[in-house]
């Protein structure tokens, strides 16, 4: 079984990311039921900025945050970032947990699932980018879901409903798919075995 984390990757009061990271459970669960998902909600952690004396890289962690983010992201054999678009990029609170830690992302697949007024494209290619630093080879589909036509509002305010087409649905199951084949693929490099 393969476990793969589903990363919310906004901290904002009234996010829609929550909603999305769900969606992406229930179609995961339908779609993949032999493998693992779980939601991992950067709300949940509260990181401070970073505040670590030591590179990441180094592995030395010397505050408990940083140990109890990095314990949780270690367990995963890939990822499923959602993400929104903040100012052309990533949302801040993702970039800060993303730096927190090194080694417990390296070798690991991820997925993007972008939402925004332009389905989130320049964020993710942000994203794919600090990804190729954390040695997290991001898989090419990628869900670009469009706050105009992929969610329902109740008022402006308000998160509102996800409601992607059937064309995303299809879409997430490739990224999925892809998900799960690398980071199987994967696993003799995160063992240290190269044949």
């Amino acid at each position: 079984m393969t476990k793969i984390g589903i990363i919310v990757g906004s901290t904002r009061p009234g996010r829609r990311g929550r909603a999305v990271a769900e969606w992406v459970a229930s179609v995961a669960a339908q779609e993949r039921p032999t493998d693992d998902f779980d939601i991992i909600d950067l709300a949940d952690f509260a990181l401070p900025l970073l505040d670590e004396t030591h590179p990441a890289a180094s592995g030395l962690y010397g505050n408990a945050h940083t140990t109890r983010w990095a314990e949780a992201i270690a367990r995963y054999d890939g990822f499923v970032f959602v993400t929104p678009e903040y100012n052309h990029s990533i949302p801040g609170a993702l970039k800060n947990a993303l730096d927190f830690i090194y080694a417990e992302w390296n070798n690991k697949a991820a997925g993007i699932v972008g939402y925004g007024l332009h389905g989130a494209t320049r964020a993710a290619e942000h994203l794919r980018l600090i990804l190729a630093e954390l040695k997290v080879p991001a898989v090419r589909t990628q869900v670009a879901l469009s706050l105009h036509h992929d969610f329902t509002f109740t008022a402006p305010t308000e998160p509102g409903d996800v409601t992607p087409g059937p064309h995303q649905h299809q879409t997430l199951t490739a990224l999925l798919d892809d998900v799960i084949i690398w980071s199987r693929a994967l696993q003799p490099v995160r063992e240290g075995v190269l044949a």
